[in-house]
């Protein structure tokens, strides 16, 4: 056959650029068949792997922090919980111990008035029983009967001294009486100091009538000249002055 020059000149030419295409579809082929050869699957799963991977490892970092802020603010939450049930407890603590103080004070103020309330009125008790005896011892000596003259005026002031506890004897007071009036009730001094001065000394024991008003005892007449009256009253006297009449031995 006769050689055709215009085919023989494709043919090179379609040649070449076959080997180039060739060559490109050669390449695209093992690209193919590369990727021909990756399991079907394997693109999705690694494709998968790849896109779930990051999130995940995303989303357990921010978990790790936001465990982290709980568990910090519940441990501060649990801290201030911890603190303010010490406070209330310090608190009621306090309050009980003050209660307590405050009720033992009270008590011991009632008991410490309670005693002296007690004492009060054992003292009173004391005094009462005290005055009844005297007034009874009193009236025992007042009923009893005593003789119109020096004796029984003795005698009768006598008893009233010993109800009243004002010492003196029978026979202080007799002497006292016989140097001062002799004896006579109505007996008064008109000569000497007092008189001058305006309060004349009466009576047996020869009393002047301020001292007669200072030292009269109670259950006695207030009349100066009378006879127990002054008697008493001029012991009483003695008694606070001397100790006793029973130590006056002269003017007093």
């Amino acid at each position: 056959m006769p050689k055709n020059p215009f085919t023989r000149g494709y043919r090179r030419a379609l040649t070449k650029r076959h080997k180039i295409a060739v060559a490109g579809v050669a390449t695209l082929g093992a690209a193919a068949v590369v990727f021909s050869a990756v399991p079907g699957n394997a693109e999705t799963t690694t494709s998968e792997a790849a896109v779930s991977s990051a999130p995940v490892k995303y989303h357990s970092e921010q978990l790790k922090g936001l465990q982290a802020d709980v568990s910090e603010q519940l441990a501060a939450k649990a801290l201030q919980s911890k603190a303010a049930a010490e406070a209330k407890a310090a608190k009621a603590h306090a309050e009980a111990k003050a209660k307590a103080k405050a009720a033992a004070a009270a008590k011991k103020k009632a008991a410490h008035a309670a005693a002296a309330k007690k004492a009060a009125q054992a003292r009173k008790a004391k005094e009462a029983a005290s005055r009844a005896t005297h007034r009874a011892k009193l009236k025992a000596a007042t009923h009893k009967s005593y003789a119109n003259n020096l004796d029984g005026w003795i005698k009768e002031s006598l008893d009233i001294m010993k109800a009243k506890g004002i010492p003196g004897s029978y026979n202080g007071l007799h002497r006292n009486i016989i140097r001062e009036s002799s004896g006579n009730p109505n007996a008064i001094n008109n000569w000497d100091i007092n008189a001058i001065n305006g309060i004349p000394s009466k009576g047996l024991l020869q009393v002047i009538p301020p001292t007669f008003k200072t030292y009269h005892v109670p259950g006695t007449s207030w009349n100066i000249y009378d006879p127990v009256a002054n008697i008493t009253a001029a012991a009483n006297y003695a008694a606070d002055r001397y100790g006793s009449m029973d130590n006056v031995n002269s003017a007093y």
